[in-house]
């Protein structure tokens, strides 16, 4: 499968990993490239295998999946992180936002909705697991007032909406009737003007806003 998604799965259960590979090995367009049972294995294994996804949990021995991200980062930015963990607390789940995560998801997902988290941070989106983006808007929450919203025009409130929603640009095009072109100018203006680097950190300010509820 020379265009299949190549995942590694970082956890330190084998079962976990077990679980993971035989359900993704089921998957159209998904292939299992390789495990890793803790961060610095992680990482050396990413070198190694040159994965397109990273499974990564988030507390494991030696390296956790923080440290792990950050690594990865720095020597593979183009490798894109899907945190699955059991844990929602803020406090790690922040770091793991700024340690650039494309995605975070409680290992309680339904099979269905990892494999579209793998295939959307594969194509450059981000989708989060509703309580995980709930618990981080709380931990980052900006002083009151913060005019975000005043700073978008009305379409880029729509398209940042959409982006919450975990819509790809294709997606937001056919929801908004207009060219896929025209939503890549609009998602690039809408990071221009929140200050954020990528579609998950826009999403958070999204959700913060109460854009993600929709109309």
């Amino acid at each position: 499968m020379p265009d299949a998604i190549r995942v590694l799965i970082v956890d330190d259960h084998a079962v976990v990993r077990e679980g993971l590979r035989t359900f993704l090995e089921l998957q159209d367009g998904i292939a299992v490239a390789g495990e890793a049972a803790d961060g610095e294995q992680a990482v050396m294994q990413a070198e190694a295998l040159r994965p397109d996804v990273v499974l990564m949990d988030l507390v494991m021995p030696r390296l956790d999946g923080v440290g792990a991200m950050r690594e990865l980062r720095r020597r593979l930015p183009g490798t894109r992180v899907i945190v699955l963990t059991s844990f929602a607390e803020d406090e790690r789940l922040l770091p793991a936002i700024q340690a650039g995560a494309a995605g975070y998801l409680l290992k309680n997902v339904a099979p269905a909705e990892l494999a579209r988290a793998i295939r959307a941070a594969h194509a450059g989106e981000a989708l989060l697991d509703p309580l995980i983006a709930a618990r981080l808007v709380e931990a980052i929450a900006q002083p009151a007032g913060e005019p975000a919203a005043e700073r978008l025009t009305a379409r880029e409130q729509q398209v940042l909406a959409l982006i919450a929603r975990g819509y790809s640009n294709k997606r937001i095009a056919l929801e908004l009737g207009i060219a896929e072109k025209t939503v890549k100018t609009h998602v690039g203006h809408v990071l221009a003007k929140l200050g954020v680097a990528d579609r998950t950190q826009a999403a958070l300010h999204a959700v913060r806003m109460g854009l993600d509820r929709g109309s």
